[in-house]
């Protein structure tokens, strides 16, 4: 996958697809679900108080004859609903409207009836950078404020999990720190990155090739992996940034967004389905690469 148009002619491939829209009644959020139809990305379930969902599309100026509207209510019920219908498989991906981030969440986790396969969910963006030669992972700048040793191995799971969807055999993982080297007791992710390549090798992580700690640089420079002396099959040619930490992951992604002006998709993994949550700041072109990347690794 080169660049995220890779990904939407993917998601083109796979027809018959649908979106949850859970909470329809905002006007950003149809637009986005109207052009993801209109570009053959997908069709949608609108979730939600019918009259509030037909008073948005009309000032959208979207006709609601492409959609099936599900009338909820409860607001508070609105995302429970969107996750039933994920669950009789009359929907391919969730996607969060306006609702309650607290109740699409506790929709999401419940222990009956919701949508979490693994240990814990994690966010994963792709981004399109215009000095790589390909996509690239970043994970985890949403979901995870500090995950430990083991949540990491679960985070690089899940993102590992989305690049196989996309045809990808063996991505590269790159955990990455301030340092290259391990710094015992003084810089606690090195240890881990270290650990994590290990548990690669003996075979307790699979599907991909995991290495750390690496600096950013000598992840994805092969011109200063070179130049650090450092080797192996990852070094300078990432397909996946594991960050330390929520801040760090937060930091490169909005660094890449707003300062590098690179577009991403981006969903939530961990689950029996993509979940796709985009945010107001975000620019059209990242809301509807989040669409096609929840559709074409459904």
């Amino acid at each position: 996958m080169k660049n995220l148009n890779d990904i939407i002619e993917r998601a083109r491939s796979l027809p018959g697809k649908k979106i949850a829209l859970a909470g329809a009644h905002e006007v950003d959020s149809l637009l986005a679900v109207e052009r993801a139809r209109v570009e053959g990305i997908a069709g949608s379930v609108l979730v939600g108080h019918s009259d509030e969902i037909e008073a948005a599309a009309k000032s959208a100026g979207i006709s609601l004859d492409n959609y099936e509207i599900v009338h909820e209510p409860n607001p508070k019920q609105i995302s429970a609903t969107a996750v039933k219908i994920i669950k009789a498989g009359r929907a391919d991906a969730l996607m969060k409207g306006l609702v309650s981030t607290a109740d699409f969440m506790r929709a999401l986790l419940r222990t009956e009836g919701g949508l979490l396969t693994a240990k814990l969910l994690s966010h994963i963006a792709l981004f399109e950078i215009p000095a790589y030669p390909k996509l690239l992972g970043v994970t985890d700048a949403a979901i995870n404020i500090s995950p430990t040793l083991d949540e990491k191995a679960t985070i690089i799971g899940n993102s590992v999990s989305v690049f196989h969807r996309l045809g990808i055999e063996t991505p590269k993982v790159a955990c990455v720190c301030a340092v290259e080297k391990v710094n015992p007791g003084k810089m606690p992710c090195t240890e881990e990155a270290a650990i994590l390549a290990g548990m690669n090798r003996a075979g307790q992580i699979n599907g991909s090739i995991v290495d750390g700690p690496f600096a950013l640089d000598n992840a994805v420079s092969p011109e200063a992996a070179k130049l650090k002396k450092i080797s192996g099959e990852v070094a300078g040619d990432a397909d996946i940034i594991l960050c330390p930490n929520i801040e760090s992951a937060n930091i490169l992604y909005k660094s890449l967004a707003y300062l590098g002006k690179c577009e991403c998709g981006a969903i939530v993994v961990g689950t029996s389905a993509p979940v796709i949550l985009t945010s107001r700041a975000d620019s059209d072109a990242t809301k509807f690469a989040s669409i096609a990347l929840g559709i074409a690794v459904s």
